[in-house]
Parts: structure tokens; sequence; C-alpha cells
């Protein structure tokens, strides 16, 4: 009889040497694919893309003299920035809240960043 992955002895003697962080990191990768979403690892400049993940940080930096709200969503695997140009707040956006984001990825100071994503929020972590 074969067992799931994960359960069993190995499974519990792997989650007993993983750290905090890396059990995070597998659940996010695990939620991401059941979403459907791309793995923001896997995302290429240029393209549009299908993220989900946890917001880990939300900033209003000001770009160009206007109001950017900024997020950073972490996936398990990579980071992206997600960037609303002219906005202040959007209600829902702040950290430990899940959602999915689309648009086109582009790469900023080495970064990759969505302006202006079309998003929906999850449930929160």
């Amino acid at each position: 009889m074969d067992e799931a992955p994960g359960s069993g002895l190995r499974g519990f003697l792997r989650r007993l040497a993983s750290s905090k962080a890396e059990m995070e990191a597998e659940e996010l990768r695990k939620d991401t694919g059941a979403e459907g979403a791309t793995p923001i690892a896997s995302c290429a400049e240029r393209r549009r893309a299908h993220v989900a993940g946890t917001l880990r940080t939300v900033t209003l930096r000001p770009r160009g003299g206007a109001p950017a709200l900024e997020a950073e969503l972490y996936d398990g695997s990579d980071v992206v920035n997600l960037v609303w140009l002219g906005r202040r707040r959007i209600a829902g956006i702040e950290p430990g809240r899940r959602l999915s984001a689309e648009g086109l990825v582009s790469l900023q100071d080495g970064r990759k960043v969505i302006f202006n994503p079309r998003y929906e929020l999850r449930g929160s972590t």
C-alpha cells in the first residue's frame, strides 16, 4: 500500500528537520499550484502572468510625484512587487493577506514588478 507524500515516518522526519520558513514556503507553493497560478520564480519578463501568494509588505511610495501603493507578494518560490499607481490605499491589501494577481511582468532594479495588476483577494493566512 503506497503512502501519500509527506505521510508516515519519512514525512514526519522531514517536517521535524525543516524550518518553519521552509514549511511555510512549501505550503504556499502547494496553494499556488492548486489555484492554477504560475510560480513567481518561473515568470518571464514582458510576459503576462497569473500569480498567487501572500502579501509580505505593503508600503506607500511616491513615483514621479504621484502616490503608488506597493505590495510584495511571496508564493514560496520568489517575490514580485505589485504596484498600483495613483493609489494611496486599497481596502483588503494588507500584510498577511492572500491574493491572486494578473498582469505584465517587468524587471525594475533586478526585481520582478507588475504595475496595476488585476487582483482577487483570498482568505488571510
